[in-house]
């Protein structure tokens, strides 16, 4: 018996997988979706016409980026969706603003009036019964020196030039973000409790978790 039907994982479910940088999303990403047979959802960064001019100026883009990641996202979630589910994701839209947006508003490289129009467009899309919401959102989280030493060993140039501060930001902001998100079921993970890099086998335990988070929101849907 596959690990899908063993642990009553729906064909058609959304999985999405988030958490600060480091965590691991990738390579959960891909051993969740090889276990159940699913698809895979990356972020397409390559021809992301904001990016380099928002590290150049980011009061000036961004608003900008912000639109252009939520507008991207919306119609991967929709595609998804279409396609009849089955995938997992990395990277959640819900990051953009409870993370992303606000951070920048709250060190005012956003003005607040483009804030407002973001999150006000944010909400009309998204938070809404008609947008299709993950079946799970997977949360993976650890000590903020795991991460730092996860980051420092594969060796991103980009990441080993970014200030220990900004990491220590990042971690305190995705904590008090999960904390309050209530938009899709969650199951947190910690990732100091399996090592699927070293040992495949680390899978089947969380999958088992999936299923119970998904059987039980089912359960719970259904009273």
């Amino acid at each position: 018996m596959n690990l899908r039907d063993k642990y009553n994982i729906p064909k058609d479910a959304i999985i999405t997988i988030a958490g600060t940088v480091g965590v691991g999303k990738s390579t959960m990403t891909k051993s969740i979706a090889k276990a159940l047979g699913f698809q895979t959802s990356f972020e397409n960064v390559d021809h992301n016409p904001y990016l380099d001019k928002f590290y150049a100026d980011f009061e000036r883009w961004s608003f900008h980026l912000q639109i252009y990641f939520l507008a991207e996202r919306f119609k991967e979630q929709k595609r998804m969706f279409e396609q009849g589910g089955g995938f997992v994701q990395d990277r959640s839209i819900y990051e953009d603003t409870g993370i992303f947006a606000k951070m920048h508003a709250d060190k005012g490289t956003m003005n607040p009036v483009d804030y407002e129009t973001y999150t006000s467009l944010f909400d009309a899309m998204v938070m809404t019964p008609f947008f299709p919401h993950p079946h799970v959102l997977i949360y993976l989280e650890g000590s903020l020196d795991d991460i730092i030493d996860r980051i420092q060993k594969r060796g991103r140039e980009m990441e080993q030039q970014t200030p220990v501060s900004y990491w220590e930001e990042m971690h305190k902001r995705y904590e008090t973000w999960i904390d309050s998100f209530t938009s899709c079921p969650v199951l947190r993970l910690n990732i100091s409790d399996y090592d699927l890099l070293r040992n495949e086998n680390d899978i089947e335990p969380i999958i088992a978790k999936i299923g119970d988070v998904i059987e039980s929101n089912q359960t719970a849907a259904q009273l």
